[in-house]
């Protein structure tokens, strides 16, 4: 008979990107007593990877746990970025109810939508927190009846509609009732939490049933499995069944060596853990995401949501570029099979599939940050390999071609919608809402493919003088919406190998923009620019002045270079054609021609006429 564990609470934190959920989190951990009064803790504290806190977004979701009053409350953070929405989707299988965070000034936004639509089709109660109180331009009451709406739009029950209402700073440490009264604490919010996420329920007395929802890794223990155990005791050293609901051929018979509980930010073992419970559990080699752990055989597995599908895909490589093995430390493709496959273990948006040869991997995910991530991650852990330009993934519908299409947001000053209106129309982008605010600016929502979007994001920020908001949300599949125009510039291609001088730096960039400096190592077909018109340009800037014994008055004096423009990833693959790849080590990016023989390059360019 199924009872409720009313001293736990299950909770997950979801929101769009930078509306505050990670410190938020950070807050709720300080004011329950997990940290000590004289401990240091670092911002973001839940952003614990590299990439994480250099970026400030949340990339894998995270588990904790605070204790107030005489309650547990189990806390995830998610992602709240697009990219990774495949995190969110899974992780609200393992909580029973959401706390939406909304910027009191933003508002809602495309991944607001997302994130909110997963919780309301999995029938999980909302409290909304209006969080950034603090900000001087805050519009509380606004917000509120544009979460409202939202929650129409959406089709919300009437219980949803009911959800509570919380105001909060997370970043000055309080939440309150009400808009117009700032608290002193975040008690308001706790005390909602408790009140309106209902405790989970379980039968205490059936047989033990847990659905795996996201997977850890240590060193010394191998694979963990984190999940919510939904009826009977999970104990240490038991035996249970493996099933998983998409795959009926897996099931056989495992031992769990290790169970733990999260107890703030570290886990701690336990011998057995009830129902209700979010628990890591040890001992299972080939535990997957989406997998159930039960008692018996018949009790069945546990139904898991089904990701969306990937947008994008490109073809990771082994590098085969004249400066190959110098700089990683994993060179060849046993290496880089090996650690995207792995990827996929944790990872449940990403596709890795064998490419056409031994030496290259179709690699799919769900957008460009998605990739580009995968990509710095594999590179600071010592891989080297290159990849191609990103491509969108196409469907056939009834015999008809598909495409991915985007709900982009985009908050500008009202002096640059033109611009971002004239460029995103050449993009195939229709505009699908528009509306200025007091303040000078004005939000656009278009409908635009996919593939209109790769290599925008940098011009916009260019076009917006580094002001605009952009974001952008998988949307669904519509008829395919005709070319749209590829690239307007060339590339500046070096000519011979060896290291770039000033002289011939100084008479390429008459050409163009140089991505390179005086004393970097090339290769003939690396790209060290790009030209200013179409087509490319072969420039020598390795070639030194001639020395004799002729001088001029003032031809001698030192050359003035231009400073390069230095290419982020998602730069790099914005700017590559179909023709050109990124090479990506450790401590280098370098553009390339595919082909890297000029000669070669032309004959494939207009077809061996010989």
């Amino acid at each position: 008979m199924k009872q409720k564990r009313e001293d736990i609470r299950n909770v997950a934190i979801i929101a769009h990107v930078d509306h505050g959920k990670t410190t938020l989190v950070d807050e709720l951990l300080t004011q329950s007593g997990t940290f000590r009064e004289n401990q240091a803790v670092q911002e973001r504290v839940m952003d614990s990877g590299d990439i994480e806190r250099e970026r400030g977004i949340t990339i894998l979701s995270k588990n904790t746990s605070v204790h107030y009053k005489d309650y547990k409350i189990n806390i995830v953070d998610t992602p709240g970025h697009a990219d990774f929405g495949g995190e969110v989707e899974r992780i609200l299988k393992m909580v029973d109810g959401v706390v939406l965070v909304v910027d009191s000034f933003e508002g809602p936004m495309p991944q607001t939508r997302f994130v909110l639509k997963n919780a309301l089709n999995l029938d999980l109660p909302v409290v909304v927190c209006v969080n950034k109180m603090d900000r001087p331009e805050a519009r509380p009451e606004e917000v509120t009846n544009e979460v409202l709406e939202l929650f129409m739009d959406l089709e919300a029950n009437d219980d949803q509609l009911d959800s509570p209402f919380v105001y909060a700073s997370a970043r000055n440490g309080w939440a309150s009732l009400s808009p117009d009264e700032p608290g002193t604490s975040m008690e308001p919010l706790f005390d909602t939490i408790l009140n309106y996420i209902p405790a989970p329920m379980g039968d205490p007395d059936g047989l033990m049933h847990m659905l795996v929802s996201t997977i850890d890794y240590n060193e010394y223990v191998g694979r963990i499995g984190i999940g919510k155990v939904e009826s009977g005791i999970l104990k240490e050293g038991m035996e249970a069944v493996l099933l998983n609901i998409h795959d009926p051929e897996k099931k056989r018979k495992v031992k769990i060596s290790k169970v733990f509980v999260f107890r703030g930010l570290s886990k701690g073992e336990v011998k057995s853990a009830q129902y209700g419970t979010i628990v890591a559990v040890s001992g299972i080699d080939d535990i997957h995401i989406g997998d159930t752990l039960c008692e018996d055989e018949s009790q069945g597995a546990l139904p898991f949501v089904k990701i969306s599908e990937p947008t994008l895909s490109m073809t990771f490589s082994v590098n085969d570029s004249p400066f190959a093995g110098q700089e990683g430390k994993y060179v060849t493709s046993r290496h880089l099979r090996d650690r995207l496959y792995r990827e996929l273990n944790t990872d449940v948006s990403l596709r890795v599939e064998d490419g056409d040869t031994t030496e290259c991997f179709k690699v799919s995910g769900r957008g460009e940050l998605h990739l580009s991530i995968l990509i710095e991650t594999m590179r600071r852990e010592g891989y080297e390999f290159q990849v191609s330009k990103p491509e969108v993934l196409f469907k056939e519908i009834n015999g008809k071609k598909y495409e991915p299409m985007e709900s982009v947001t985009i908050d500008v000053d009202d002096e640059f919608t033109g611009a971002i209106i004239e460029k995103l129309g050449k993009r195939k982008g229709e505009i699908t809402n528009m509306f200025s605010g007091a303040s000078g600016r004005t939000r656009i929502e278009f409908y635009i493919p996919a593939r209109g979007l790769i290599g925008y994001r940098s011009e916009f920020l260019t076009d917006t003088r580094g002001t605009g908001i952009i974001n952008s949300v998988f949307c669904d599949y519509a008829p395919y919406k005709g070319d749209i125009a590829s690239r307007q510039t060339g590339s500046l291609v070096a000519f011979e190998t060896g290291e770039a001088v000033a002289y011939g730096l100084f008479n390429a960039q008459e050409r163009g923009v140089m991505y390179i400096e005086a004393g970097t190592k090339v290769y003939a077909g690396m790209i060290v620019g790009k030209n200013a018109k179409a087509g490319d340009i072969e420039v020598n800037v390795c070639k030194k002045k001639q020395l004799t014994n002729m001088r001029a008055s003032g031809s001698d004096d030192a050359l003035k270079l231009i400073p390069p423009m230095t290419l982020t990833i998602e730069q790099s693959l914005a700017f590559i054609g179909d023709d050109e790849l990124l090479e990506v080590t450790p401590k280098s990016l370098r553009m390339r021609k595919a082909i890297l023989d000029a000669r070669l390059r032309k004959k494939a360019m207009f077809g061996n006429k010989n």
